[in-house]
């Protein structure tokens, strides 16, 4: 699966809510560290979620993110992979969900 697949979905979960595309590149900087630019050419080449994690040094509170995504507790998870991949989905769900900034980027 690729992250330009995924990603429009994304920004249409967010925008249905009132939240906008700014402020999920936000949530993507701070887990990744990918700015605007590097998020537009990540798109742009098409690359798989394996790629887009590859290279990623993760925001150390990251592991602060727990609960339950797709009905699995991201905590459980052992495929390093998938666990990054739910993070970022329980983040994207977080900001849908009207969570303030401050405790989505676990400030």
């Amino acid at each position: 699966m690729t992250f330009a697949s995924v990603f429009p979905h994304y920004v249409t979960k967010v925008e249905s809510k009132s939240r906008t595309k700014e402020e999920l590149h936000k949530v993507i900087e701070w887990l990744t560290g990918y700015d605007d630019q590097r998020i537009k050419e990540l798109i742009e080449e098409n690359i798989s979620f394996e790629s887009f994690f590859k290279s990623v040094k993760l925001n150390p509170n990251a592991e602060l993110i727990t609960g339950v995504i797709c009905g699995c507790r991201i905590e459980d998870i052992e495929n390093p992979l998938t666990k990054q991949v739910r993070y970022l989905d329980k983040l994207v769900d977080e900001l849908a969900k009207g969570r303030k900034m401050e405790k989505i980027l676990r400030a």
